[in-house]
């Protein structure tokens, strides 16, 4: 049943092209395809620009750098969160967001598309070290997170303000009312959810449709080659509701690079590091993104963008912008030199073949990473 759906599915996807495409000059005079948000007035570049790693493993000098090469290269969308940089810790919780206010001083504001998060319930996978570890989303954290990031960020508004994970023990209405708050109030343009469930982002947008509330206009979720759960049950979900997927992580947190198929590991890179962390959240993240039907499968991918002289980096990152639900797919970086592989997917069409054979890799090793 899974092959079969999997095949109808992507046979539909190759057939058809992504919704609400414009194709425009930037103020450079460079052509880029942009894309909408859902229903949403926030026109994006296909790649947006991830920032969690400013402040931890990019300084400020090489934060800036990194900025300023997508910036340049026609990139309009710029992703953060509350609780950046990661991994997270209490000491510099929110330091991402005044590294990017330092920059964003530097351009004119409403020439960026600018997204953040309110970090999600301390009740669920994981206690964040903020607000002393109470975060829950309700009005009273909703209210104090989005003060928070605008004080940070040294703006009067952000464009896309999105739940960072969801909340199973406070009701959504009181979640929505609160954010639609934020919306009436011009703190906020539109709202999204992140790592949500097929029925998070349904029940959630069902209260707001009835009640005439602001709804999630987009869904930040895990989505990659060696992670295609989203294809199950929530794209449908986006394609049906007009809802656009905001992809994290297109390469696999760095696994489609092949840097973790070797024999040694470099404790320098994000899950050599994990592996021997004293924190278990970090160590089981490692494990879930290092295993061996993760290497496997990449050793298949590897093997499949050699053979179509193609970056393995390239070939992730343009597989995750194909799709007809995405709206912009989010890359990060350590160094400003890691970014051309990611924009070069902007130059490339994967061909029926190429995708057909990405499709037999996940047919023959199932959800690498759970």
């Amino acid at each position: 049943m899974y092959a079969s759906f999997k095949s109808a599915f992507f046979s539909l996807i190759i057939a058809k092209q992504a919704q609400n495409v414009i194709l425009s000059k930037n103020e450079k005079g460079t052509q880029m395809h942009y894309r909408y948000i859902g229903t949403s007035g926030l026109r994006v570049t296909p790649i947006c620009m991830g920032t969690m790693s400013f402040g931890s493993w990019s300084d400020k000098a090489e934060s800036f750098k990194i900025l300023d090469t997508a910036y340049d290269r026609g990139i309009n969308f710029f992703d953060t969160a509350e609780l950046y940089p990661v991994p997270p810790k209490e000491s510099y919780a929110g330091v991402t967001e005044e590294i990017i206010a330092e920059w964003l001083a530097t351009k004119p504001r409403e020439s960026i598309i600018l997204a953040s998060k309110v970090a999600g319930a301390a009740s669920g996978w994981f206690v964040p070290p903020i607000r002393h570890g109470y975060t829950a989303i309700d009005r009273f954290h909703i209210q104090r997170a989005v003060e928070g990031s605008l004080k940070r960020l040294k703006t009067d508004y952000i464009d896309l303000y999105q739940v960072h994970w969801p909340d199973e023990v406070v009701p959504k209405e009181e979640s929505m009312r609160a954010l639609d708050e934020l919306v009436k109030s011009g703190k906020v343009r539109y709202i999204g959810t992140s790592n949500d469930s097929a029925y998070g982002l349904t029940k959630s947008n069902t209260i707001a449709q009835y009640e005439k509330l602001a709804r999630f206009e987009s869904i930040q979720n895990n989505f990659s080659l060696l992670n295609p759960r989203f294809l199950d049950e929530l794209a449908n979900v986006c394609r049906k509701e007009k809802v656009s997927l905001l992809p994290y992580s297109p390469i696999g947190g760095g696994v489609l690079s092949g840097k973790y198929n070797q024999a040694f590991i470099d404790p320098k890179t994000r899950f050599g590091e994990y592996m021997s962390h004293t924190d278990t959240r970090q160590r089981l993240m490692a494990q879930r993104f290092v295993n061996d039907k993760t290497l496997a499968a990449t050793a298949k991918y590897l093997d499949i963008a050699k053979r179509y002289n193609i970056n393995p980096i390239t070939l992730a990152v343009a597989w995750s912008m194909h799709f007809d639900f995405v709206a912009s797919t989010i890359i990060g970086a350590r160094y400003a030199s890691q970014l051309e592989e990611s924009f070069k997917a902007f130059e490339v069409t994967l061909s029926p073949e190429i995708l057909k054979e990405c499709e037999k890799v996940q047919k023959e090793i199932l959800y690498p990473m759970g």
